[in-house]
């Protein structure tokens, strides 16, 4: 193979690489799509998610502690919903203690759930394994 060639082949593979990468790194990264559900509420509700430590005990995106459940879809659960949320986060329970919590801020928690509940599923429930190990989630029915 002559020098000539080589270099051709170096600096095609050299440009492929950039476009390559380039792609990788830009498509999908221009948007964030769950910005149009953070509303001002749910930044207050957050900002109170993060003062009362609920991590500790609850877990969002499947990250968290263990004591209390996963919170991340409990908005849109079938039996549950923003009355029950609110009533949880007002009167507590045997586990879970009452922060004596105003109205606003009930509101605020309940929105902030509503934003995680829009912008995550947790655990995925419906997934497929790839060949290459990578997880694909199906749309759920």
């Amino acid at each position: 193979m002559t020098t000539k060639l080589k270099r051709i082949i170096f600096w095609s593979l050299f440009l492929l690489f950039i476009i390559y990468g380039f792609f990788i790194y830009t498509l999908g990264t221009e948007n964030d799509g769950g910005k149009k559900f953070l509303t001002e509420g749910a930044k207050k509700g957050k900002l109170l998610y993060q003062e009362y430590n609920c991590t500790s005990c609850h877990q969002l995106y499947g990250l968290g502690g263990y004591m209390g459940p996963d919170l991340t879809n409990v908005i849109s659960d079938p039996g549950k919903g923003e009355s029950y949320v609110k009533s949880f986060i007002k009167n507590g329970t045997q586990q879970m203690p009452n922060f004596h919590l105003g109205e606003a801020e009930v509101n605020a928690l309940t929105e902030y759930l509503n934003y995680v509940d829009k912008t995550g599923i947790s655990p995925v429930r419906n997934f497929e394994v790839q060949y290459d190990g990578t997880i694909i989630q199906k749309a759920i029915q």
